[in-house]
């Protein structure tokens, strides 16, 4: 197990589609050991397979929940089937969210409040659970990082026009950019 570089905003495998994974081997469950050992030494919630460069359809989740899930899981190829997203404006103090590969932010962003979770475990045993809530909201945000969407990408007003600033000004966008969790937290000094 190895602790890999998260691979920030603008690096070109978050922003492309990764791919089903086809073979449940002894490589895969090494990635998933690494993805488990990275997240947690970010202090994660979730973590993507393209957040540590590698293109495939997997994540990595460690999240107290009130649905009878694991805390701690994997899902590889997940399929989500959301509830509706309410229209109204997110809650600035209650549906901010935060990521990874943008290190240093957060911003306020609606969400399903519940996801049915179909996919493989690493062994490529069958998983199907109900999320709720927050951990609804965990599911969504790592599902999208396999879709080439992070949660900046979805930030309507005045929130979108915030990031873009932010974007602009540390220069974000930029392919190459990662950072070493455990080593520096915070690559930007935030």
């Amino acid at each position: 197990m190895s602790i890999r570089p998260i691979c920030i905003y603008g690096e070109p495998v978050l922003h492309t589609r990764a791919q089903e994974v086809t073979r449940f081997d002894d490589e895969l469950r090494s990635l998933i050991a690494d993805m488990h050992e990275t997240m947690d030494a970010s202090n994660g919630v979730g973590l993507a397979a393209p957040q540590i460069g590698v293109g495939l359809r997997i994540f990595t989740y460690l999240f107290d929940n009130e649905d009878g899930v694991p805390p701690r899981g994997v899902l590889v190829n997940p399929v989500l089937t959301l509830s509706k997203v309410s229209g109204a404006a997110p809650d600035p103090e209650d549906e901010e969210e935060g990521c990874l590969s943008v290190p240093g932010l957060g911003f306020p962003l609606k969400r399903a409040e519940y996801a049915r979770v179909q996919g493989f475990d690493g062994d490529g045993n069958e998983i199907d659970f109900k999320a709720t809530g927050w951990f609804a909201r965990v599911m969504q945000h790592e599902f999208d990082h396999l879709n080439s969407t992070l949660y900046v990408d979805r930030l309507v007003s005045p929130w979108n026009r915030r990031w873009t600033k932010a974007k602009k000004k540390l220069e974000w966008g930029v392919p190459g950019n990662t950072w070493m969790p455990g080593v520096d937290p915070d690559p930007f000094g935030h």
